[in-house]
């Protein structure tokens, strides 16, 4: 029986690869970026109290505010913590168009993504980071004490992911955020609109799917999960709660389920039981709030579906057909037409997007994605796209931009969108729809965050969203006159349309994220829709209704009604921070900020190049162990490892020392070791043993570039590598013994292209990945031998949905010192196979489909959330060892995805029954696979 811990070669090497080219962030996502920013970009910082604040020169209004900001709120923020000072860089992002914000440990730093997204709460975008990140370094030093530890960083990170789930931190953040502040998530109904829609329509969750997600259905998450779970917390048991929990972990770390444990501690309850008992609270409260609300039922649009699926931004083409864009569990995002009869008309997918967008008028449709750098992923736009429906033709109306929420005008000629400068100022600006040139820019003296612009049908008057740290704003504007029609509220105003002499906007005045209108003469306020759940994003329809996303079980559906106005109705939405709000009693934390001014210095790149943070242990395998010192800097330009290794088998230790530079174009790499090694050779007729030292310097430059269109995905990596060996002390050697290897030359291209994936997808679609490599010895007289390896992995559509068909065909030629090396993908269960002759070339065909979503929470051990199986079918030495009718190995393999322990890791584990063509006589083989993924 063979046991295959990590299967690289086929899937997760190559698979990974290509959908792990583009990832994406969400607002306070917490996703770790090592990405490098353009060398072109000059860094300042400033150091106010214990913040480091480092940020590109553009941004300096912002990083004097920051200074300013961090120190004074800090204390307010760490209260409930008992922290009360810090140490900590902090860098300021401008280059880049997604909204982020996140704290890391090793390096420890946090880093804040300048430019807001076009739909965020009711206060300054920068404030609004601050006041969520500090709560989380404020945790952290609580764990791990306020002073620069440096060596344990990454032993103190991954303890955190071990032992506190979550849900804990992030759901303590935003409580924090919504105490506070007069804004916060916690205030906002969409926000946990998807766990009260479950809940009062009966369908409650287990802990373990409440917390980390289905493949099916809509779940609340673990951010929203978490603030409803420790805004029940502090209202029982106080303001210093989650400082006695994270203390109790600190002083007792060495436990199964600390968490839970020092939770059952102080309540009386672990963490499952604590979320059921949250969970029918929340029933209450939201039967109640139901009870007291006034709902209508709106008939959906769309057909029935049993799975998450959302139709986002619906317009009625003709009283027939319906444009929207679709995403489900199942499918990527993409445009489709809704008829009549509810069948679907698929157009095509679209790439990335800061938010659900887009518009259509007269044949037109445009809206913006995100195109990342090809090398520096810190750096990223926001570009427009169009369509036109009657030539059928595609145009990329901008490059290289920072343009959100493009509306077109009545007659599709003009474009009105939101820019972001690099040094965060905003303006609306008027495109031409045919050229994407910019005709006009509307100033904005006063520098407010400006959302979703639209035209009137005149295209004389505009209405938008602004933002500052008062509130949200809707505006009107006529030529160079602005009215304020709404001044700073803290309602969740978003996408204003025109409707007549009426703007028609989302705002949840009864609680619920419903449809309103604003009379432009009188300012009266009147509701349009009144959902149950929520309803959004109104467009007029040719006839005097309205066609709206209205909030249902399963996502946003698409739902009409004739325009009639009623009363906004008494605000009923249950607030479950008050209790923390009244512990905390700061007011606005942002009220009174000081406004100082800083001395700013220049962050020269070169004069920091090392930020040594941690020493882990490394575990190679049974006989290989030690310790490693770990430098990585604030910009990820440069990163550097060094340690010593213990090789228990052969009772000798092993040096090593690595180093990578990130800052240029290519990657340049440098890895060295000094390191014991140990042979079997023949001699008289007998085994013979030999031991030697070698030092062994590798250096390797890449070139990694990778960039998207629409839904399309293309990466290109060109490697070379050359190395040196130096062996001495032999012991017991032949005297033939090479005593160096001198400067053996590798050369490898890889080609990816894939359309985007969604989370059931085992691979994209269609997806091809080329790859060629060739190695050979140049410089060295003694060692002659080649080797040249071309592989090719074609990914097709399978017979449903999320079904995968993988084609591949790889063929290498070896020679010499090379001749019995493997550059290529073998067959399944190469390795117990005794071979009959040198590997030259192999066909693979493997089918794979994912068959179960159950998610099953068995008890505290696992959360399974799929099953999956598969059927391959390989050839190794076409037209030597085997037919093309005759494969060499062939068989079935399932795995599951599930969650073990109840951490946040997902951990994929598979078994493989392999059977063996009868020549090789060979029993059946069986593999088993492990690995995980965040």
């Amino acid at each position: 029986m063979g046991l295959n811990k990590v299967n690289k070669k086929l899937f997760i090497r190559y698979l990974s690869t290509i959908t792990l080219s583009f990832i994406s962030l969400s607002v306070f996502g917490q996703i770790f970026s090592t990405a490098q920013n353009p060398l072109s970009v000059k860094w300042n910082y400033i150091q106010s109290a214990g913040f480091k604040i480092i940020y590109p020169k553009e941004l300096e209004k912002e990083a004097q505010r920051m200074a300013n900001t961090l120190p004074y709120i800090y204390p307010k923020i760490g209260l409930g913590l008992r922290q009360q000072n810090t140490t900590i860089p902090l860098l300021l992002q401008n280059r880049g168009t997604i909204a982020n914000g996140f704290v890391q440990l090793g390096p420890k730093k946090s880093e804040f993504y300048a430019t807001p997204p076009q739909y965020f709460d009711s206060q300054d975008w920068l404030n609004n980071l601050a006041v969520h990140e500090l709560r989380h370094i404020a945790q952290f030093d609580k764990l791990t004490g306020t002073q620069a530890h440096p060596f344990p960083e990454l032993v103190y990170f991954a303890y955190f992911g071990a032992a506190i789930p979550t849900w804990f931190f992030e759901g303590d953040a935003v409580v924090n955020e919504t105490a506070l502040t007069e804004s916060g998530r916690g205030r906002q109904p969409n926000w946990i609109m998807p766990f009260r829609t479950s809940i009062l329509e009966g369908k409650k969750f287990s802990y373990s799917k409440a917390y980390f997600g289905s493949n099916k259905d809509v779940t609340p998450g673990y951010y929203q999960t978490g603030y409803l779970m420790v805004a029940d917390i502090k209202e029982k048991y106080g303001q210093f709660i989650s400082d006695s929990l994270l203390g109790d972990i600190r002083k007792r770390p060495l436990r199964l389920y600390p968490f839970s444990q020092s939770l059952k501690k102080y309540t009386g309850k672990n963490t499952r039981k604590y979320f059921l008992s949250t969970q029918e609270k929340l029933e209450e409260n939201w039967m109640l709030q139901n009870e007291k609300t006034a709902a209508e039922n709106y008939e959906s649009l769309n057909k029935k579906t049993l799975l998450a699926t959302n139709y986002f931004l619906p317009v009625r083409l003709n009283e027939n057909q319906i444009l929207t864009l679709k995403e489900s569990k199942q499918d990527a995002r993409y445009f489709v037409i809704i008829n009549k009869d509810k069948t679907e008309q698929k157009l095509f997918g679209i790439g990335y997007q800061e938010q659900p967008w887009f518009s259509f008028k007269n044949d037109v449709l445009v809206w913006d994605e995100i195109r990342y750098d090809p090398r520096y992923k810190q750096r990223s736009y926001s570009v427009i796209c169009s369509y036109n429906f009657k030539t059928k033709k595609f145009k990329k109306l901008s490059s290289k931009s920072r343009l959100f929420s493009p509306t077109l005008s009545e007659n599709g000629k003009k474009i009105i969108a939101a820019k972001v400068e690099l040094n965060n100022q905003f303006n609306l600006i008027e495109i031409d729809a045919a050229s994407g040139k910019i005709l006009k820019t509307y100033p904005n003296p006063e520098n407010e965050i400006l959302q979703t612009p639209a035209f009137d049908k005149t295209r004389n008057r505009i209405t938008y969203i602004s933002v500052n740290e008062k509130g949200k704003s809707l505006w009107l504007m006529e030529g160079d006159k602005k009215t304020q029609l709404i001044s700073n509220s803290r309602q969740q105003l978003s996408r204003p349309v025109f409707m007549d002499d009426k703007i028609v906007f989302n705002a949840h005045y009864n609680g619920i994220d419903n449809i309103y209108d604003i009379d432009i003469e009188t300012k009266k306020i009147s509701a349009l829709s009144g959902s149950k759940y929520g309803a959004f994003n109104p467009t007029e329809t040719e006839d005097g209704k309205i066609i709206f996303n209205d909030y249902k079980i399963n996502g946003y559906e698409i739902a009409e009604k004739a325009i009639t106005e009623k009363i906004t109705g008494e605000n009923n939405f249950v607030d479950f921070s008050v209790a923390a709000e009244k512990q905390e009693n700061t007011g606005n934390v942002f009220d009174n900020i000081p406004d100082s001014t800083f001395q700013s210095k220049r962050f020269r790149q070169g004069l920091n190049l090392f930020s040594f943070h941690s020493v882990i242990p490394v575990i190679n395998n049974e006989y290989v162990f030690g310790l490693e010192l770990q430098s990585n800097n604030l910009l990820n330009t440069m990163d550097f490892y060094t340690g010593a290794k213990y090789h228990r088998d052969l009772k000798r230790f092993e040096y090593t020392a690595d180093i990578s530079y990130k800052a240029l174009y290519p990657v340049f790499s440098v890895l060295y070791r000094n390191r014991p090694k140990r042979t079997f050779y023949r001699a008289k007729n007998a085994i013979q043993q030999g031991d030697w030292r070698e030092n062994y310097i590798k250096l390797n430059t890449s070139i990694p570039l990778s960039f998207n269109a629409r839904n399309h995905n293309y990466a290109f990596t060109l490697n070379a590598a050359t190395s040196f060996t130096q062996r001495y002390m032999p012991e017991n050697m032949p005297v033939n013994f090479i005593r160096e290897l001198k400067f053996p030359m590798e050369y490898n291209f890889t080609f990816n292209h894939s359309v985007r994936t969604t989370e059931r997808d085992i691979a994209p679609k269609w997806a091809q990945v080329l790859r060629a490599t060739y190695n050979h010895q140049p410089f060295d007289e003694n060692l002659g031998g080649e080797i040249l390896a071309l592989e090719s992995f074609f990914y097709f559509p399978g017979f449903a949905k999320n079904h995968s068909f993988l084609a591949s065909f790889n063929y290498q030629k070896a020679s010499g010192v090379n001749q019995y090396a493997t550059e290529i993908a073998t067959v399944y269960g190469y390795n117990n196979i005794l071979a009959k002759s040198k590997l030259q070339n192999t066909m693979l065909f493997n089918y794979r489909f994912p068959f179960a979503f159950p998610d099953w929470e068995l008890g505290p051990l696992a959360y399974v959330r799929n099953f999956r199986a598969g059927l391959f079918c390989h050839y190794e030495n076409i037209g030597k060892d085997t037919s093309i009718g005759e494969p060499k190995t062939y068989g079935v393999e399932l795995n599951s995805s599930l969650n073990i322990l109840r951490y946040q890791p997902v951990i994929n584990v598979g078994a493989r029954l392999v059977f063996v063509n009868k020549i090789y006589n060979q029993n059946p083989i069986l593999e088993f696979s492990f690995n995980y993924s965040f």
